[in-house]
């Protein structure tokens, strides 16, 4: 009898049942720690994994998400008007990437924002608005390839004031998903950012944002209400830019509050296997077991939940009767713990149901479970 091993193509010759039997064994062991060697995950894997994050939770830095979701998600009223729930713009969208500005707006709407506006290029407007008609959708921005030099003045004045006109009305502004890095268009998103700090707007940083800011840190330095949320990269640019150093993993917490206090006490949001966040002040961190499917988009999923947060956050410090036991906690702190908390039990869920073909679709499917089960509507 030959049997053939297909990880190795080599051939074992045997003479008995016994051998064969032995050799499947061996066959099959080979094949178990191949899978495990490619990264496949059972649910028990994904189980063992979501125990060994929760270890990590123990430490005095673990922010209480849920009693924080809990405190600032606005009940249901059948009092209130359309727009006190929230009313979140995203600037971004470019002829490149269209996915991202999208993902952020309806991550606001799911998750119970009651507007969602997304400020985009021409071009990447009707793919925007043909994604959901729930989204407003404002064909403002342009590009060097469409603008003439001696019409760059007048046309970015024209787009300031487009944008200026809806400002007063945003809860909170999302800038940087799918924006690209059009030196004219960036240079209008510029002028943006300071006119949204003029109006004492908050606003959540994040892709190709970062990319402007970090090379014009002047745009947030000192500016309290700014969230900036940096990926892995994004972080050690930062890193370099403000502290001239490179990343330390060893005092990751100790170098976090010296970055969010060197760009004048922002808060950073640093996305990780645990999510730190700093105002320059404390550092919190959420450990919420996600996923292991690292598709693109999640990062625009958290940039418009942190949004809706930050707003509900303010409102809740505002109103007289809000949660005393968080009224002294920074509300950029807490829309930050909050839209990590929910984004992460999302991921996971999505992940339980879909795993190797999980989509940044399939965890904002998710988004309004997640917080249901922690805050019921009803």
């Amino acid at each position: 009898m030959i049997v053939k091993h297909g990880m190795n193509c080599q051939f074992a010759f045997l003479g008995s049942k016994k051998d064969f039997m032995l050799a499947s064994s061996a066959i099959f062991r080979r094949q178990q720690f191949l899978i495990r060697s490619l990264g496949g995950c059972t649910n028990q894997t994904h189980q063992k994994r979501m125990q060994e994050t929760k270890a990590l939770r123990g430490t005095s830095l673990e922010a209480d998400a849920e009693h924080i979701l809990r405190a600032i998600t606005p009940t249901l009223d059948l009092n209130k008007h359309k727009g006190q729930a929230g009313k979140i713009a995203v600037i971004g969208g470019c002829r490149e990437y269209t996915g991202a500005p999208y993902f952020a707006a309806i991550s606001a709407l799911k998750i119970g924002a009651d507007l969602s506006h997304v400020f985009c290029t021409k071009d990447a407007a009707p793919v925007i608005k043909s994604y959901s008609p729930e989204l407003i959708v404002h064909p403002v921005l342009e590009e060097s390839y469409s603008v003439r030099d001696e019409d760059k003045l007048s046309i970015s004045g024209k787009i300031l004031a487009e944008v200026d006109k809806w400002m007063e009305r945003f809860d909170c502004l999302v800038v940087g998903p799918g924006l690209g890095r059009d030196p004219f268009l960036l240079d209008c998103v510029s002028k943006i950012l300071k006119h949204a700090r003029q109006s004492n707007v908050p606003i959540v940083i994040d892709g190709d944002g970062l990319f402007l800011v970090t090379n014009s840190l002047d745009l947030v330095s000192g500016y309290p209400l700014a969230v900036l949320t940096p990926n892995v990269n994004e972080y050690k640019r930062l890193i370099q830019k403000v502290l001239n150093c490179e990343v330390n993993e060893q005092d990751a917490h100790e170098q976090l509050l010296a970055l969010a206090k060197g760009v004048g006490g922002v808060t950073i949001l640093q996305k990780g296997k645990s999510d730190l966040i700093s105002d320059g002040e404390t550092v919190k961190s959420v450990s919420i077991y996600g996923s292991p499917r690292r598709c693109g988009g999640q990062g625009d999923i958290l940039s418009g939940s942190v949004a809706v947060f930050l707003s509900w956050a303010r409102q809740h410090l505002s109103a007289a009767e809000g949660d005393t036991s968080i009224s002294k906690i920074n509300p950029t702190i807490l829309g930050c713990i909050a839209g990590s908390a929910l984004m992460r039990k999302a991921a996971s869920l999505a992940f339980q149901n879909k795993k190797r073909s999980t989509l940044t679709s399939d965890i904002i499917e998710f988004l309004g479970t997640s917080l249901e089960d922690i805050c019921p509507a009803c």
